[in-house]
């Protein structure tokens, strides 16, 4: 019986704690890019050119992709669908004020839901840029749960800098048919 109650009791206070954490998250990279914003602004404000360095490109070679509204910048979507690895979800550019900030909003669909926003930041530093991705949102209780485990830095911060490192090969790349 006493096991019993110092169970229950170590529960309740497991769960008293993950609810007293915080009710929003953020996550944030950056890196320095060797080129103008102007040369990069592109790479982020139109969802076409992830294809070209999103970190997530790769998880289903066979990820279905919808794009809509515009063309790119604000108002500019993309939907995608896969493998449990990819998910499916939707992005929708909500401000897009070139070349130094693009804000996105989130839908994750699949594999869980949730709702968060994204920005990417572009400041000049003489001819190289520094930009800086982030993801930030709300922390239900469930999220708070498993954060006592898996923070959600930990969690993105591995993809954000691998899709930073990726942009900046992207964008650092000669013009194709020129020496390297």
């Amino acid at each position: 019986m006493n096991v019993l109650l110092v169970l229950v009791a170590a529960v309740a206070v497991f769960l008293v704690y993950a609810a007293m954490r915080p009710d929003t998250f953020r996550v944030e990279r950056h890196v320095v890019i060797d080129r103008p914003a102007e040369e990069i602004f592109p790479l982020i404000d139109d969802f076409h050119a992830w294809r070209r360095w999103s970190p997530w490109e790769d998880l289903d070679p066979a990820l279905r992709r919808t794009y809509g509204g515009a063309e790119r910048g604000k108002g500019a979507v993309y939907e995608w669908g896969g493998n449990s690895r990819a998910g499916t979800g939707r992005m929708e550019i909500v401000r897009s004020d070139a070349p130094t900030h693009v804000t996105i909003e989130l839908a994750f669909i699949k594999p869980f839901r949730a709702e968060n926003a994204s920005a990417f930041d572009l400041e000049a530093q003489g001819s190289r840029t520094a930009v800086s991705w982030a993801i930030y949102g709300p922390l239900p209780f469930i999220s708070k749960v498993m954060g006592v485990f898996v923070s959600m830095d930990r969690l993105m911060g591995k993809d954000f800098e691998r899709g930073l490192a990726r942009l900046k090969a992207v964008a650092e790349a000669p013009p194709a048919g020129l020496p390297q």
